[in-house]
């Protein structure tokens, strides 16, 4: 009998235990931070950035997902929970845009871009038009489709900043502008991609991350 008390108490200290756990592990995964979309570090971005686009373009989707949640929690400083649902609204953006032919079928990811921009929103550090922002990212991802210069969809994509951080000028529109120089660079070297010509984009995407960290910290006229 006292083997069984014994017992016992063993089996309600580990039942204990493992309901704190599982407390711990819901209060860090739920816990609500302090996000904030100006806390990211231009090298970061452009290293993970790098990544994203070779998952996207391998149709690797689980790491393109992990990546995205990478961004979210260590960039921005979203919680777990909330990371998740960025990097999961994001990666289903892409994907349904992918296989689309047309302005038409490539409306199938605009929900997802809406969620993915409604997340974000509580960490702008300006009020955001959601939908708006997320049909102006549709509209620089079918502008690359359409012979589009990169120069004219980079300014689409420094769009999208404005829009997200409430700020403009020369740096956050060269930012732009270099982000699609180095889509193009891609898309013109897609069939033989080497090691070196990722390193190349990356460092072409550092530099762009740079001068809209710059656009952030510069004083409001």
């Amino acid at each position: 009998m006292a083997r069984d008390r014994k017992a016992g108490g063993s089996g309600r200290r580990i039942a204990a235990a493992v309901l704190i756990t599982a407390a711990l592990a819901a209060a860090y995964i739920c816990f609500p931070r302090h996000a904030d979309l100006t806390r990211f570090d231009p090298a970061a971005m452009a290293r993970l950035e790098t990544t994203m686009w070779r998952h996207y373009y391998e149709k690797r989707y689980l790491p393109l997902f992990r990546d995205l949640y990478d961004v979210s929690h260590s960039q921005y400083g979203f919680s777990p929970l909330d990371s998740v649902q960025i990097a999961v609204s994001a990666a289903s953006a892409a994907k349904s845009f992918q296989p689309s032919t047309s302005r038409a079928e490539a409306e199938a990811a605009l929900p997802a871009l809406v969620t993915y921009f409604r997340i974000l929103s509580g960490a702008a550090p300006v009020p955001v038009e959601v939908e708006d922002a997320a049909r102006t990212e549709l509209a620089w991802w079918q502008a690359r489709r359409e012979a589009v210069m990169p120069e004219e969809y980079g300014l689409i994509i420094a769009r999208v900043s404005t829009l997200v951080y409430g700020v403009d000028g020369d740096d956050l529109r060269r930012s732009g502008v270099l982000r699609g120089q180095a889509m193009a660079y891609r898309d013109a070297h897609e069939a033989n991609m080497s090691e070196a010509d990722w390193w190349l984009i990356a460092d072409r995407l550092e530099v762009a991350y740079g001068l809209l960290k710059k656009a952030l910290s510069a004083p409001v006229q």
